[in-house]
């Protein structure tokens, strides 16, 4: 368990420091710099897979754990484009929000994929969680298409490590691999046309977009461990961290407009991280009666 916090804390806290990374890889589009995460991710992870020697792990994996990987890539890459869409063109606090709405799908699909269960702590948070979600959609003034589309893609990518059985290392090199042909016939064309820009400025932004690689699969490696030991529902809840991250970082760097509803739901956020942390120290003796109890 606490393993598992600290992988996902350290995979969110990356996370969340991502709006300050992306817009340095301009002028390069959104599709672009996509195109090089997925391929630069490959190859390190294919390093890192040899250099632990877990190759052989290949032969072990089974036909509905490959759809499933298919699957789990399929879900990253459109949530990486949505998001550095959504970054390189002032949407931060957009980013923001969808991943607030993020906790509430993973949790949802705890509750009815899963079938795990609430204590009375994570029901508390959970709710807290709900009002503040509902606080900051209505003050958008709009149906959040970036939102949603980076919570649904995320939470549903969760669910799918939830079940791998894949060593993380492994499962997230495969990814990487089975979009990376796909990416490279992307920025060959773009080369080849004159609209690339990974050699056209300088050894500093081709240097960005190899780092692209790290700072991908890092993340991602902390998640799948964090994924596979913890529950669903602490696993969402803790996931409240990039969001804050974010949206400060739109606040005050990226001077979005941050209306007083979004303050409120900001403030509703915080509440709940304070409820879901209680919940995590707590002493076990202090769990052990309520477990009995709910028998």
């Amino acid at each position: 368990m606490k393993s598992g916090l600290l992988f996902g804390a350290g995979a969110y806290a990356m996370w969340g420091l991502f709006p300050a990374f992306f817009p340095l890889l301009e002028p390069a589009s959104a599709l672009e710099v996509l195109a090089h995460r997925i391929v630069w991710s490959f190859v390190l992870m294919v390093l890192v897979v040899a250099a632990v020697r877990r190759g052989g792990d290949l032969k072990a994996i089974t036909g509905r754990t490959w759809l499933l990987l298919a699957a789990a890539s399929a879900l990253i890459s459109v949530n990486w484009g949505v998001y550095i869409y959504a970054v390189n063109n002032g949407h931060v606090v957009d980013a923001a929000l969808g991943y607030f709405i993020n906790p509430l799908v993973t949790i949802a699909l705890g509750l009815i994929v899963f079938r795990e269960r609430l204590n009375r702590w994570q029901l508390c948070a959970l709710a807290i969680a709900v009002v503040a979600v509902v606080v900051i959609t209505v003050s958008t003034g709009a149906v959040p298409i970036i939102g949603l589309a980076l919570a649904l893609s995320f939470g549903l990518y969760g669910a799918v490590k939830k079940v791998v059985p894949t060593d993380p290392r492994v499962s997230v090199g495969i990814e990487a691999g089975l979009a990376t042909p796909v990416a490279l016939v992307y920025i060959v064309v773009l080369q080849a046309s004159g609209q690339g820009t990974f050699t056209d400025h300088g050894a500093g932004h081709v240097a960005l977009m190899v780092v692209m690689g790290v700072v991908t699969a890092l993340p991602l490696l902390l998640f799948a461990a964090a994924a596979q030991r913890l529950a669903m529902v602490p696993l969402g809840l803790l996931f409240y961290l990039t969001p804050v991250m974010q949206m400060s970082w739109g606040v005050l760097v990226g001077h979005e407009p941050m209306p007083p509803a979004r303050w409120l739901g900001f403030g509703l956020i915080w509440l709940a991280l304070a409820v879901f942390t209680i919940d995590a120290i707590r002493p076990r003796v202090e769990r052990e009666p309520s477990a009995a109890a709910a028998k």
